[in-house]
């Protein structure tokens, strides 16, 4: 018999959520059974109207405003969370999805490894997702694989780990509106500086996560975490599709990070991160070198494309979350992520046929 099409529903329909119902839209045996944004644009739209595509002979999906009105008991198999950074701010969202006994991934960059900023909150994600039997994870491209998974995978040919180096210089360009504010893109130094003193700034959510996956993975135990800001000025305008910096202005982020273990360096992290670098010169890539035995060193240039990889990732990782026992996982949890290039239905465990 033919096992049934994986239902999902996407929370968070900006460049994010529209991109990864694209992608969804394109993979066989995945259905999009309802889509929930508050921008009143979409509200009420076909999605296939938005996302200017062909409906071919697909149901309609029309944008809500209450994700009530398209999650309830066991209405889906799955959704797709695009709308925090923060865990605190996605768990009460998280809560309520897993109490309607859907399984979860979220875009959240610090539920990537919600353990090391929200220990309470993890416990009880856990407890709640395994009373109702479903499974979250939080991913992306970063943290989730280039600055924390990826660098995990390395060391797996290696004999011993001295030290880790790994940095991400990338484009922020495919990202919406929500990040061209976390980041400050468009201020002056002088209010950049302001709302940064303020805590109104996030730069690079993730930090603290992707340390603490990787010395959980290779059993390093930190005693000691620190980070550093400081804006990216432009010398030119930059205007990328979701945000504009004039010469002077804040084009993006310089984020650096230490992670300690008896006093000294283990983790080393670099992220300058900024709109359309290209036009600055700057060249983007990923690089990781780790010292042990053997010395591994790797580059990718330029950078994965944040975008289309925070899209592929949390998409082709939906077949490892159904199939994930119940609780609250990481992607040291979950087998190694790859793409779903075949029916999404044979990588199910199960034989229910419709």
């Amino acid at each position: 018999m033919r096992k049934k099409t994986v239902k999902i529903a996407i929370w968070g329909f900006g460049a994010m959520g529209s991109g990864m119902a694209k992608m969804i839209l394109n993979k066989t045996g995945l259905e999009i059974v309802g889509v929930c944004d508050r921008n009143p644009n979409y509200i009420g739209k076909n999605i296939y109207s938005i996302l200017n595509c062909n409906q071919t002979d697909r149901p309609s999906v029309y944008v809500k405003s209450d994700i009530a009105e398209i999650v309830t008991k066991a209405s889906c198999d799955l959704v797709i969370l695009a709308t925090d950074s923060f865990t605190a701010k996605a768990f009460p969202k998280i809560k309520w999805l897993l109490e309607q006994q859907v399984n979860v991934i979220s875009t959240a960059e610090e539920m990537a490894y919600p353990y090391v900023n929200q220990p309470e909150l993890s416990k009880k994600m856990d407890e709640i997702a395994k009373a109702n039997g479903v499974t979250v994870l939080g991913t992306g491209i970063n943290p989730g694989m280039m600055m924390d998974l990826l660098v995990i995978m390395l060391t797996g040919v290696m004999e011993n780990v001295d030290k880790i180096d790994v940095s991400r210089i990338n484009s922020l360009s495919p990202f919406g509106e929500t990040v061209m504010v976390e980041q400050g893109v468009g201020l002056s130094i002088d209010e950049f500086t302001e709302k940064m003193n303020k805590g109104e700034i996030a730069g690079h959510v993730g930090f603290r996560e992707s340390s603490g996956m990787m010395a959980s993975a290779i059993g390093w135990k930190l005693d000691h975490f620190e980070q550093q800001m400081k804006p990216i000025v432009t010398i030119v305008d930059r205007k990328s599709p979701y945000g504009f910096a004039k010469v002077g202005h804040v084009a993006g982020i310089d984020m650096t990070a230490q992670g300690y273990q008896n006093q000294k360096l283990v983790i080393n992290m670099s992220h300058p991160q900024q709109i359309e670098p290209k036009l600055a010169g700057v060249d983007t890539g990923d690089y990781i070198n780790i010292t042990g035995t053997p010395k591994v060193s790797m580059a990718i240039t330029p950078e994965i494309d944040g975008g289309i990889g925070t899209i592929a990732i949390c998409v082709n990782m939906i077949p490892h979350v159904i199939n994930a026992r119940p609780g609250l996982k990481t992607m040291i949890d979950l087998p190694v992520p790859r793409a779903i290039m075949g029916d999404v239905r044979d990588m199910i465990d199960g034989d229910d046929g419709e």
